[in-house]
């Protein structure tokens, strides 16, 4: 039987230890999936997600093994109307019906294991999909400008990115599912539109999110900042800020997305050269920003100031005294915030895709250097580092990582991250499923830390190794 239930009660639920489980799949109005319907939610966050995008309800299907369970495991009873009665079952029956329904689940742990694997496999699907559309789009934006001299089909490259946003928008990080692709293309100036629209997305989203709630905190006097000095009695927190609407990031995910549309002008024999560019070579790339970039929207009558802002400053200086930057006619404060995300994306992507003239660099070491560059260099820049830094997902969902001791380990979550070992010290695959832990629990031995000098594979690198519960669903679409 369907019932439609409040998000709220299921919050509530979840917060006060309980389960939830819809049996249906959950999308948003553009169909972008959101909760599947196997998936036993044991965390508010997921939920809270579901609540930003404007659903007020979802339906649960008791009839597919959907349900609501207490703390304890008792199936909690939901009226018709969905009205929830978060008393303990009381009769025989009920309590009969609980124990069935625990049995169903089998081992939580490994249930829980079994789900998050088929949900990063979905994912990371909807990603590649997601992926190949954008990059198709790009490629006939590219060969648009060089077959008429500059034209292209805007509304088109429009629709294409504001689906990617939309997925980008539609859960917690969905841009590390798409690191796979990220690193395993060679046309590089195609999936670096695609990758810094992708970060940038991200980190803008992410930051929106903080920067606006500690304005809204200093708003409503909820922060040791500003408080009305009319209101006698504190009033109840309201969202009273916002420094990006929805519109505005769709506008900042299109500059992300053609911020190097100029360098289709700059010849190819300079773009990828081997060896050092000479000081007119640099002098010709430089241009793709300031000059071409922005003569091909002009051409297109392209009037948006957030786009025209991204193709021509996205090289432009961070803090005082950078150095390498172009062009130099604003100084770091007049640089907008969503164009100093734009470079910390695309400094990011340059550095972790590989090219016909250098291999590519390990995401933890470069991020790692981009925050000894940036770090308190500027005070807005350091909101924005952090949204950076927490977005990018050093060890995305679906990857292996190595583990100090010699031990191999699959990443079921970025945050933390949640790791699952598969083999032992010396590489053998377990023929027991381990429990997962969190590689960053402080009462955790440094044996079992990540190596981080060593690169993170992805799980047809180390097929052979994979125990056949994760290879089955992992493996599947590498």
């Amino acid at each position: 039987m369907n019932t439609r239930i409040s998000i709220d009660n299921l919050i509530a639920i979840v917060k006060s230890g309980g389960r939830v489980k819809t049996g249906i799949d959950v999308y948003n109005g553009k169909g972008v999936l959101l909760l599947a319907r196997d998936i036993v939610v044991e965390k508010t966050r997921v939920l809270e997600i579901i609540k930003a995008k404007g659903i007020k309800s979802v339906l649960v299907n008791t009839a597919l093994n959907g349900g609501l369970w207490d703390s304890d495991g008792h199936l909690i009873k939901v009226s018709s109307d969905g009205i929830v009665d978060y008393s303990n079952p009381s009769t025989d029956d009920e309590i009969i019906a609980s124990q069935r329904v625990k049995q169903a689940f089998g081992d939580t742990a490994a249930k829980q294991i079994e789900n998050r694997l088929k949900e990063i496999e979905e994912i990371r699907q909807q990603a590649n999909q997601k992926y190949a559309e954008a990059k198709q789009s790009v490629k006939k934006v590219l060969a648009d400008i060089k077959n008429t001299g500059g034209q292209f089909d805007y509304e088109e490259v429009e629709s294409n990115v504001s689906e990617l946003v939309d997925f980008l928008s539609g859960g917690d990080n969905p841009f590390s599912y798409l690191t796979h692709e990220i690193f395993s293309y060679d046309d590089y100036l195609y999936n670096h539109s695609v990758n810094v629209c992708a970060i940038g997305t991200a980190v803008a989203d992410r930051f929106n999110s903080n920067f606006s709630k500690i304005v809204d905190d200093l708003i409503n006097g909820t922060s040791s900042g500003i408080n009305d000095p009319f209101e006698k009695d504190k009033p109840e927190p309201i969202q009273s800020f916002t420094c990006f609407y929805p519109e505005d990031l769709y506008d900042i995910s299109l500059g992300f997305f053609l911020h190097d549309i100029g360098k289709v002008l700059v010849p190819d024999a300079v773009l990828n050269k081997k060896g050092s560019l000479t000081e007119e070579e640099f002098e010709e790339v430089r241009k793709h920003s300031y000059e071409y970039g922005v003569q091909i929207l002009e051409k297109n009558k392209l009037k948006n100031s957030v786009i025209k802002n991204i193709v021509h400053y996205h090289h432009a200086p961070l803090f005082e005294g950078e150095g390498r930057c172009y062009p130099l006619d604003k100084n770091q404060t007049q640089v907008p915030l969503y164009v100093r995300i734009c470079k910390l994306a695309d400094i990011y992507d340059a550095m972790t895709s590989k090219r016909c003239y250098k291999e590519a660099y390990n995401p933890i070491n470069v991020v790692t250097q981009l925050f000894r560059t940036y770090a308190k260099k500027d005070r807005m820049l350091q909101y924005i580092l952090h949204a950076f830094v927490k977005s990018i997902g050093i060890y995305p969902p679906g990857s292996i990582v190595y583990l100090r001791n010699g031990q191999l380990a699959y990443v079921l979550e970025s945050d933390g991250p949640l790791l699952l070992p598969f083999t032992d010290e010396k590489e053998n695959t377990l023929r027991r499923q381990p429990d997962p832990f969190r590689a960053n629990s402080p009462e955790l031995e440094d044996a079992k830390t990540i190596d981080s000098r060593r690169s993170v594979k992805a799980p047809r690198d180390v097929n052979s190794l994979l125990p056949s519960y994760i290879r089955q669903i992992a493996v599947k679409s590498a």
